[in-house]
C-alpha cells in the first residue's frame, strides 16, 4: 500500500522542476559553446542539487517505509528492507 505524500514530497517536486531548468541551462550552455569552467560549476551545481533531493527522499524512506517494516512486518519484510538500504548505499556510493 502505497502511504500518502505530503509537503515534504511537494518541495522536492519542485526541486526537481528547478533542476531540470539547470540541466536545460547547462545543455543550451554547450550548445553555445560556453567556457568550460562556467559549463563544470553548473554541472557542480545541478549535482549538488541532486544529491540533496536524494537525501531527503533516502531519509523520507528510512522513517516511513523502512520504519514501517520493523515496526509491523515479519523478518520477510525486515530482510528485504536490511537488502534494500544495503543496496541502496552501494549505489549511492558510486
Amino acid at each position: 500500500m502505497k502511504k500518502k505524500l505530503g509537503t515534504a514530497h511537494h518541495e522536492r517536486l519542485i526541486a526537481l522542476s528547478r533542476i531540470e531548468g539547470q540541466v536545460r541551462g547547462i545543455r543550451k550552455m554547450v550548445e553555445a559553446r560556453r567556457y568550460c569552467v562556467e559549463i563544470l560549476n553548473a554541472l557542480a551545481a545541478a549535482r549538488g542539487a541532486l544529491k540533496r533531493v536524494e537525501a531527503k527522499i533516502l531519509s523520507a524512506h528510512l522513517d516511513a517505509c523502512v520504519r514501517d517494516a520493523f515496526e509491523n512486518g515479519n523478518e520477510k519484510d525486515k530482510n528485504e528492507k536490511m537488502q534494500e538500504i544495503a543496496g541502496l548505499f552501494q549505489a549511492l556510493r558510486k
